[in-house]
């Protein structure tokens, strides 16, 4: 029994080969999954974790019955000084022999399942051509997240990411986006929520008062803005916080995305849309903070389902109505929301994926790196 070994340039070479329209599908499979009453389908026992000398080492098995079954180790800095992100490699076994056939990179993959669910979201209940998104953080969440939502939007202009300062990752995020996308117009702003200055509080207001997207992306335990910033109609992706402490936005901007009196439900406005109900009231301080229940919250899997099996226009229906409220030029109206702390099934997927694409490639003796193959390595 051979095994395949796929560096991180190994994994990115090949990821470019997924299109945006397959990896949204594939987390959409995913979060349908998540949300069926499907039973023995996917298993997701809960973590191990151990604590090492410099980090927590966190073991994460899940299994998908039509896709195959993974292990995830991920490697957390217990320094909070240690900024060379989180070591992750992923195991895929076989499923007819039970042995490891592959062990992936899964430094950039789970940014790019990430990316992936979020896109799907956007494409569920955002605005179809929007114009101007806003990123705040530089590391591979915003990568990945701007390059799908570039690749999907052709109508995308212009961006501005938001970091606490000018670093080298920011840099690097900024190069390999214009270097990819070049149609789009590239900004940077430094603001820090824990030292705001004037200057900063108002050119940062200036850059959301527009933003048809807004992405936050970091471990923030204070609100990165004010809802009061936020225009109506945006569709507000929160993939930040991942424990009941930690917040990226305040209550007021969540509520604004729970149905009241101005709810559209043909318009499906506003919405909050979680990756798992269960998951994100356990884990999503955004959502604690603000007290509400489960109920007033859907799956994005059951918004799949539901479009699965009813076609409707309902991207069509928000554009309208929001030209005709003229909601787009008020601060306190309905947004759609979707926060997500990442679901394990969701590796799963995105690891086979990676692993079968490399074994087309090298069938159809692709012209690059499709991994070290080791054979004979259970003999």
């Amino acid at each position: 029994m051979s095994v395949r070994v796929l560096t991180g340039i190994d994994v990115r070479n090949i990821t470019t080969k997924l299109s945006s329209d397959f990896l949204q599908s594939l987390m959409g499979d995913v979060f349908a999954l998540i949300s069926s009453s499907e039973d023995a389908t996917a298993y997701l026992p809960h973590r191990t974790s151990i604590p090492t000398e410099n980090h927590t080492a966190l073991f994460m098995p899940a299994r998908i019955s039509s896709i195959g079954t993974t292990m995830k180790v991920v490697s957390v800095p217990s320094r909070p000084d240690d900024t060379r992100g989180l070591p992750a490699s992923t195991l895929v076994l076989d499923k007819h022999t039970g042995s490891v056939k592959a062990i992936v990179n899964a430094r950039s993959l789970t940014a790019l399942r990430n990316a992936a669910g979020s896109l799907l979201s956007t494409n569920l209940v955002g605005l179809s051509s929007p114009a101007r998104i806003v990123a705040f953080g530089a590391g591979e969440q915003v990568l990945a997240h701007l390059d799908l939502h570039f690749r999907a939007f052709a109508s995308v202009k212009s961006c501005t990411i938001v970091n606490r300062s000018l670093n080298d990752r920011l840099s690097l995020v900024t190069a390999q986006l214009a270097i990819k996308h070049p149609s789009v117009n590239l900004s940077v702003l430094t603001y820090d929520a824990l030292n705001v200055t004037d200057e900063g509080k108002e050119n940062l207001q200036t850059c959301l008062s527009d933003a048809d997207i807004i992405i936050t992306a970091t471990p923030s335990y204070i609100p990165l803005f004010p809802s009061s910033w936020v225009r109506s109609g945006a569709h507000v992706i929160l993939i930040g916080s991942y424990t009941p402490h930690m917040k990226e936005v305040d209550t007021d901007l969540i509520m604004r995305a729970i149905p009241t009196s101005f709810h559209n439900e043909e318009a499906q406005l506003p919405l909050l849309l979680v990756d798992s109900i269960s998951a994100c009231f356990a884990e999503a301080g955004e959502l604690l903070e603000a007290g509400i229940h489960p109920s007033q919250v859907i799956e994005i899997g059951k918004l799949v389902l539901d479009e699965r099996k009813h076609v409707q226009a309902r991207t069509e229906t928000r554009n309208s109505y929001y030209k005709s409220k003229d909601v787009g030029n008020d601060f306190v109206g309905p947004i759609t929301i979707f926060k997500s702390v990442g679901v394990g099934l969701q590796d799963v997927a995105i690891a086979c994926a990676v692993v079968d694409m490399a074994e087309e490639m090298e069938r159809s003796n692709f012209k690059g790196s499709t991994g070290v193959v080791i054979p004979d390595f259970d003999s």
